[in-house]
């Protein structure tokens, strides 16, 4: 039972992918990004305005931090997404998400001189090959002629963004609790997010487009992120952790059915390279170090 708040989270959070490709025909992405998160802060603000109120204080030496994260989890990483989705598809969006953990690692290593292990590496390497199998559409060579696409560019930054985020949420721990600091989060991101609506051609919401947002702003921002913290929780971090590997697998199965997109063979293929990776990365893996020695030096 414990199992199925971090897989329902998941199986929002695929579906939420879908909803950014779906909005990309629909909503100016200005407009989406500022009523997801206008939604979610307008949901959030009766059960934590009175703790806000009461803690004020306490919360002036944290409103950097808090701006910091939000531009980066909710502003950047969510932001990206729906600039991204008008020129990638749904399946790439879902696979390139899935490398947060590596990237996690890697800025880890690079930032913060956090010490990263052989096999860690070796599965950094692996997903690196699997993303470049997938952005060349089976042809990595071809990324040298013809470059990477707008869309999935977008979104690897996102992801190396959210990856920080992550981080950065890790390291700094605000002792406020689990709603309250995500409810500071929206409420930065309404407003980080202000000014960027001046950009849009429309803020109208088309009645196609009024699902959309609800789903965005109740479903992925607010019933998600409560069902993965159930999950952390009843399992806690690294257990639930596991299931976000599902994403892109719920996703391009979605994005094929919802969307009608189509899975290609680079994409099993790639976005399988870019899993292993992942869980070699993550120890869920493990291969035997005169293994990796053997490979590298072949």
């Amino acid at each position: 039972m414990a199992m199925l708040f971090p897989l329902l989270a998941v199986l929002i959070w695929a579906a939420n992918t879908v909803v950014s490709k779906a909005a990309a025909q629909v909503l100016d992405p200005a407009a989406i990004s500022f009523y997801r998160w206008l939604l979610a802060a307008l949901i959030l603000t009766p059960f934590c305005l009175r703790p806000l109120w009461r803690l004020r204080h306490e919360l002036r030496p944290w409103l950097g931090k808090f701006l910091l994260l939000s531009a980066l989890g909710m502003v950047m990483f969510q932001c990206l997404a729906y600039y991204a989705a008008y020129s990638t598809s749904a399946t790439n969006m879902g696979v390139i998400t899935a490398l947060v953990p590596l990237l996690g690692l890697v800025l880890n290593a690079l930032a913060f001189r956090q010490p990263v292990g052989g096999q860690a590496w070796f599965g950094v390497a692996v997903s690196l090959a699997g993303v470049l199998y997938l952005l060349g559409h089976g042809n990595p060579l071809g990324l040298i002629a013809n470059g990477i696409n707008h869309g999935d560019a977008l979104m690897l930054s996102g992801a190396a963004a959210y990856a920080l985020y992550g981080i950065l949420l890790r390291r700094w721990a605000p002792p406020f609790g689990a709603w309250f600091n995500l409810y500071l989060q929206v409420g930065m991101a309404v407003l980080l997010l202000a000014p960027l609506t001046a950009t849009a051609d429309s803020m109208a919401i088309p009645a196609r487009g009024i699902g959309l947002v609800l789903f965005a702003g109740i479903g992925s921002s607010v019933l998600a992120a409560y069902l993965w913290m159930r999950g952390i929780q009843r399992l806690g971090s690294e257990r639930t952790a596991i299931f976000m590997n599902l994403l892109p697998l719920f996703t391009a199965l979605m994005a094929s059915v919802m969307l009608g997109e189509t899975i290609h063979s680079y994409h099993w293929l790639g976005g399988g390279l870019i899993l292993l990776g992942v869980a070699l990365g993550q120890g869920m893996l493990r291969v035997k170090p005169g293994l990796i020695l053997s490979i590298v030096n072949k």
